[in-house]
């Protein structure tokens, strides 16, 4: 009975890994058939433009938020129809930096406004709120600290909104940095297939989609008819998107334009976006997956595809339950000549890795990449998403059972150049978790556990085992050397 247990507990995050990426080679398909709504250009009838508000979020953001402020200045729309919000929630020298920046732009006739609350209650999600009372735009444009739109960023997306129904239009993120490197190499090939891959399939299929917090327009009607934003989830953005989605709003993807963006360059610094991503997709799934189930006049193939969406993060779950299951198994490799039947079926899995292999392919492809240069990217980004795997596990869990965190913010450093440095950022993660230690533990584990394979001569176990080692060992290599160089 045991033995039936351990292979069930073995075969099923096994078996869920799979499910997911079949949900993936569905998105593989459909995202050939994307294509962009034509659009009629506004730019020469400026009088059939609309007011619009741009809205950016900050918290502590000394090294790059003048870049920010500038940027939105530079954007190729009427000053006329033009506000701009800062909702600054910053407790250092940032305020006294947007200060300066109003004022310039004010005598330089913006319409631009520094946007203080008492507290810091609902963190970004609040600040939103709060800004979204005051705000005068019948759209609204959402720009993290760390993004630069680019200058046609409205008059390329604001006629999608001639439509009615349409609440949002995100548009692709872009990476100004991601060559500086190997860890912002890696963000942005995964970044890259959601963009360039995993978006368009869903809007291609007719699947729901969702804003991804920035980088996107909002019309101001959809954000009040679906509830406003909700600081009660670390990803409010993803909440936002389902409850207006469920409501019935349309949203378009733009694939073609991009919107660039700083990627984080320090281990710590990504651990701490991906917790919040996360969990707060978790947190997501509890709170919209039964309204999903049970929304009417939507496809079972819609309902599966939101469903698997809001549940992505929980693929870390698997990965983790999967690595240490089969632990035991090499220690008990009776299992595999007593159930010889049901362990040759797994061999169907291997799937998975050209599944994976073509949804990555596909996006690097996009940009240019060689076949030969993609192995390496491809091997490389596994490996680094399976040293993640239990930080990323431990952040699901929290967000299933409900454990509240403070929402905490990415740092961003301004490092664009391989040049630049950020040694002596104040807003450096220099401290070393408890959980850093126990990767530690677990990658000498996972080392010694190749040993057995080669004594026991489980020759199809290395290949898995060698990759969950290098994970562990590579992402506490990278989380101590960044937080003691910072």
């Amino acid at each position: 009975m045991a033995d039936i247990i351990l292979l069930i507990a073995y075969l099923l995050p096994l078996t869920i890994i799979f499910v997911y990426c079949l949900m993936q080679l569905s998105l593989i398909f459909t995202h050939f058939k994307y294509k962009e709504n034509s659009e009629v250009s506004l730019s020469k009838n400026l009088k059939t433009l609309p007011n619009v508000t741009i809205q950016l979020p900050v918290y502590n953001e000394q090294y790059v938020v003048e870049r920010l402020i500038d940027s939105v200045t530079k954007l190729n729309y009427p000053k006329s129809l033009l506000e701009i919000q800062i909702l600054d929630d910053s407790n250092d020298i940032t305020t006294q930096l947007i200060e300066k920046k109003v004022i310039e732009y004010t005598n330089a006739g913006f319409d631009i406004k520094l946007i203080r609350r008492p507290n810091r209650i609902g963190f970004k999600a609040g600040a939103l709120q709060f800004g979204l009372n005051k705000l005068k735009g019948e759209f609204i444009a959402i720009f993290d600290a760390d993004f630069i739109p680019s200058p046609d960023f409205l008059l390329k997306s604001i006629p999608a909104f001639e439509n009615p129904k349409v609440g949002v239009v995100q548009t692709r993120w872009g990476h100004i940095n991601e060559d500086y490197s190997l860890l912002t190499k890696l963000q942005a090939f995964g970044l890259d297939a959601h963009f360039f891959i995993e978006q368009p399939g869903r809007s291609a299929a007719g699947h729901f989609i969702n804003f991804n917090g920035t980088g996107g327009i909002w019309r101001k009607e959809t954000i009040i008819d679906a509830g406003g934003w909700s600081p009660d989830t670390l990803t409010e953005d993803l909440d936002l998107s389902y409850r207006a989605q469920l409501k019935g709003w349309k949203f378009i993807y733009k694939r073609s334009l991009e919107s660039p963006a700083e990627l984080p360059v320090s281990l710590p610094a990504v651990k701490s976006q991906q917790y919040r991503w996360m969990k707060g997709g978790a947190e997501c799934f509890v709170k919209n997956a039964k309204k999903l189930i049970r929304a009417e006049d939507m496809s079972l193939g819609s309902k599966l595809h939101g469903f698997y969406h809001l549940l992505n993060s929980s693929i870390f779950l698997s990965v983790t339950a999967l690595a240490f299951f089969s632990i035991p198994l090499v220690f008990n490799t009776d299992i595999f000549s007593k159930y010889h039947k049901i362990v040759n079926l797994t061999t169907l899995f291997q799937v998975n890795w050209l599944i994976l292999g073509s949804f990555y392919w596909l996006a690097f492809k996009r940009k240019g990449g060689t076949f030969f240069l993609f192995v390496r990217r491809f091997f490389m980004f596994l490996v680094f998403m399976m040293g993640l795997s239990l930080h990323n596990t431990i952040a699901v869990i929290e967000g299933f059972i409900g454990r509240k965190t403070p929402f905490v913010r990415t740092p961003k450093f301004n490092v664009v150049e391989k040049s630049d440095s950020w040694k002596g950022n104040i807003y450096s993660i220099k401290k070393i978790s408890p959980l850093t230690w126990i990767e530690a533990t677990i990658s000498l584990l996972f080392l010694g556990m190749l040993f057995i394979d080669f004594q026991k001569q489980l020759y199809g176990m290395l290949p898995f085992h060698f990759m969950v080692f290098l994970g562990y060992t590579l992402v506490v290599y990278y989380t101590f050397k960044h937080a003691f160089s910072a």
